[in-house]
């Protein structure tokens, strides 16, 4: 699918290749045609096609009320379309809905939440709901318990586990059938640097097993999770791209982030080769952003000066693309 380029730097497209053209070559785990969706006068999601392939982890991206969970309440089949079409591992979802349901799991935004039931009486629940009994039913609620490090926690009521454990059994009750398609909202929402990390870590195990479509306002957080990312802005698809090519849109592509102990000589910074501006953090005194012009490297310009300073840099690092710059980029330029 060729996206209209809203940023005027890139087509989100690399040379003749388009994503959504791939549902001719062989069967894709989910295909979506012309979707729309109404709620009253108002669309929530406009004309939206996309495919995604087996085993494929993509980051859907959007600022907050963008329809990204309306999005995959109507994959998951919690919301009917108002027109077009969804087929979840060949399924459609309107008139085959029980057998599309089967190809699926769904982790909600808001997780979940009882006064009394347990982690094991909730997977419990579930694996009843899905079909299971007797000892298929005990081995998967064991499987999905250790996989995601919650066997210890099988009689702890649901109310009393933290943000991210609360998460992590979302996710278990989500893969607990062993689905062909995993949809997440916002799982990396409210988790700590090292609970971020674990879960890193456990989707790209999951992907290699499934589809994984991650929704997200923290871009930046999923960036060496996803290959691909496709983004939101009003109900609107308005990019489709291999997530490299969405961070080269970035004013913060080949930037230089850098800290000292001591104030560093921003204007001979500035005047470097390739220096497009500098940016000061507010928040952590003695670190500066040093931008890139479009097709420039700064990075050896200033290593070359900071040895002939001598300074005395703490942290030193090279940014790739801020995602959450060029998602907020996009959504702006479609609201005007």
């Amino acid at each position: 699918m060729f996206k209209r380029n809203l940023l005027g730097v890139q087509p989100f497209m690399t040379g003749t290749y388009s994503y959504a053209s791939q549902n001719l070559f062989g069967k894709q785990m989910l295909e979506i045609s012309s979707l729309t969706k109404h709620l009253g006068k108002r669309k929530v999601i406009t004309h939206l096609s996309f495919c995604a392939e087996r085993q494929e982890c993509i980051g859907l991206f959007g600022e907050h009320g963008a329809g990204k969970t309306a999005l995959l309440n109507l994959i998951a089949g919690v919301t009917k379309p108002s027109a077009g079409h969804i087929t979840v591992q060949g399924f459609d979802t309107q008139s085959h809905p029980l057998q599309a349901q089967k190809a699926l799991g769904y982790q909600l935004q808001s997780g979940l939440s009882h006064s009394t039931m347990s982690v094991k009486g909730m997977l419990n629940f579930i694996a009843d709901v899905r079909g299971f009994s007797g000892a298929e039913k005990r081995s998967r609620v064991d499987r999905v318990a250790m996989r995601l490090e919650l066997s210890r926690l099988l009689n702890a009521p649901l109310d009393t586990l933290s943000i991210g454990l609360k998460r992590k059994v979302a996710i278990a009750q989500a893969i607990l059938h062993t689905p062909g398609l995993l949809l997440l909202d916002e799982p990396n929402e409210g988790l700590a640097p090292d609970q971020l990390l674990k879960f890193k870590t456990l989707i790209q195990s999951l992907a290699e097993e499934m589809t994984v479509i991650i929704a997200s306002r923290h871009c930046d957080d999923l960036s060496t999770l996803c290959a691909r990312a496709l983004v939101i802005a009003d109900g609107q698809l308005v990019a489709d791209t291999p997530l490299p090519d969405l961070q080269r849109n970035s004013r913060h592509h080949q930037a230089v982030t850098l800290a000292a102990q001591t104030p560093l000589d921003l204007l001979a910074l500035a005047v470097l080769p390739g220096v497009a501006g500098i940016e000061e953090d507010r928040h952590a005194p003695g670190t500066v952003t040093v931008l890139a012009m479009p097709g420039h490297s700064i990075y050896p310009h200033i290593n070359a000066l900071i040895a002939s300073r001598s300074w005395n840099i703490t942290s030193l690092s090279l940014e790739p693309g801020r995602l959450n710059d060029v998602v907020h980029r996009l959504s702006h330029e479609v609201s005007l």
